[in-house]
């Protein structure tokens, strides 16, 4: 039985790999590194005061199957253990780091004599239940002081990560765990929670649903027309067969102008809108009784030029301000995220190119730019999930612009999707907005060294 690679801590230090992605394509680069001397610390359960039992602390019935090599009978006993998170209300495609710590174990030195410092290291298995079950495969380091030969093997200390895949309560308890030594031969010991018992539940998550991205539009054919003119309306990306509402808007609320339609098989609608009242400001389209910002899209700006003749003896001088469009640039296009070392895991800290947001439309409509991102893919087609990607996005509006810029919550990017920044609908709104965010992306320890690339898609509606 072969030991883990990289887990020694007298092990050479390796080389941390850069690479560059293209095309606001991200990578992440993990380097093959030994464990410093400190990695970790003790491993032991953190000390509680006397008498006392820290918080989320379990026990449970175990046996643990020496190895045939050493020719000892099974030990009986307890196992103290307790498991922590790093979060306890993540959201949907959140990233959530866990511990276990084997605070007392039954298992005794499977060697014949004196265990020697920093030749045990623990694997083991968090079960999960609830809103998502599963398994968590969890790892420590080779780390350890001496045990003396018979006697009980010492605490230790596991971690891994797994992905929120549902919402809901989510319950973490102890499962299965090994403790390898290597020392002379390579050795496992095997302990599991003794029949028909099972660990009880050491930690509980809450974990939150994502908010539901709203993908409607509506473009107009022309900004502006006098007054009775028809104007070609598109509404898209509602569901196919939706009954669809086009209507004039001006500020808040409804103009007289109105037609409804059925999206098609591409969830599209176009129809021709008749603009006959002189107050329509903006072009909206929604489902239901009325619009709302989950279920319409729009406004977008519609100007009607009065062209009524003028009175003898005047001169009436009319002046257009042209609408422009809404858009965006992003500065760069190579992004390289931090190195990590082997073993370890981590944080892999890095910035998107800043994105310039442009609203010359000159309308009542506000704006969202969203980014999702997909799985990094590595070496042999290894992957980590996108949602190990988070940002904390930030938006600064030029002076003079109409409206704030509110940048999205800080959180997981991931293939679903999340907010980086936008304004809010107004009486009027436009300007120049800069939009920069920091990213990290969560390796799981013990992945395997090499580049790891993703692409980041950034949409603006």
């Amino acid at each position: 039985m072969a030991p883990c690679a990289g887990l020694g801590a007298r092990e050479p230090r390796g080389r941390a790999v850069r690479t560059r992605a293209r095309n606001r394509r991200w990578s992440a680069a993990v380097g093959v590194a030994a464990l410093a001397a400190t990695a970790g610390g003790a491993l032991g359960a953190p000390a509680a005061a006397e008498g006392e039992t820290p918080p989320g602390q379990v026990e449970f019935p175990t046996q643990c199957l020496a190895p045939q090599e050493a020719g000892l009978p099974p030990a009986d006993g307890r196992t103290a253990a307790r498991i922590t998170v790093d979060d306890p209300a993540p959201r949907v495609g959140d990233t959530v780091t866990v511990t276990y710590q084997v605070v007392r174990t039954p298992a005794l030195n499977p060697v014949g004599g004196e265990l020697p410092a920093d030749t045990l290291t623990p694997t083991g298995r968090i079960v999960l239940a609830g809103a998502q079950s599963g398994e968590v495969t969890v790892v420590g380091v080779q780390r350890n002081d001496p045990v003396p030969a018979g006697a009980p093997l010492p605490a230790v200390t596991m971690t891994g990560t797994f992905t929120v895949t549902a919402p809901g309560e989510i319950t973490l308890a102890p499962g299965a765990y090994t403790l390898h030594t290597r020392h002379l031969l390579d050795l496992d010991t095997s302990c599991t929670a003794a029949a028909p018992a099972a660990a009880p539940v050491s930690a509980r998550l809450t974990a939150a649903a994502l908010p539901t991205a709203n993908l409607r539009s509506v473009f107009l054919a022309t900004a502006h027309g006098k007054p009775g003119a028809e104007v070609q309306v598109t509404a898209a990306g509602f569901p196919p067969g939706a009954s669809v509402t086009v209507a004039g808007r001006a500020g808040a609320a409804e103009t007289a102008d109105r037609v409804s339609a059925t999206a098609d098989g591409l969830g599209a609608a176009v129809v021709r809108l008749p603009v006959t009242d002189r107050a329509t400001t903006a072009v909206v389209a929604y489902e239901g009784a009325a619009w709302s910002a989950r279920q319409g899209s729009g406004p977008a700006a519609y100007t009607v030029v009065d062209a009524a003749p003028p009175a003898s003896g005047t001169q009436k001088v009319t002046a257009t301000v042209e609408p422009g469009a809404l858009g965006m640039t992003q500065a760069g296009q190579d992004i390289t995220l931090g190195a990590v070392p082997y073993g370890g895991g981590g944080a892999a800290p890095g910035r998107i190119g800043t994105v310039t947001v442009t609203d010359a439309r000159g309308g009542p409509a506000g704006w969202s730019l969203t980014g999702k991102v997909t799985d990094f893919t590595g070496p042999g087609g290894i992957r980590i999930p996108g949602a190990s990607l988070s940002w904390t996005p930030s938006c600064v509006a030029a002076p003079g612009s109409q409206g704030p810029c509110t940048p999205g919550s800080a959180g997981v990017v991931g293939p679903e999707g999340a907010l980086l920044a936008s304004t809010p609908d107004g009486p009027l709104v436009g300007g120049t907005f800069t939009i920069d965010a920091a990213v990290t992306l969560h390796v799981p320890p013990y992945t395997p060294p090499g580049a790891y690339t993703a692409v980041l898609t950034l949409t603006l509606s």
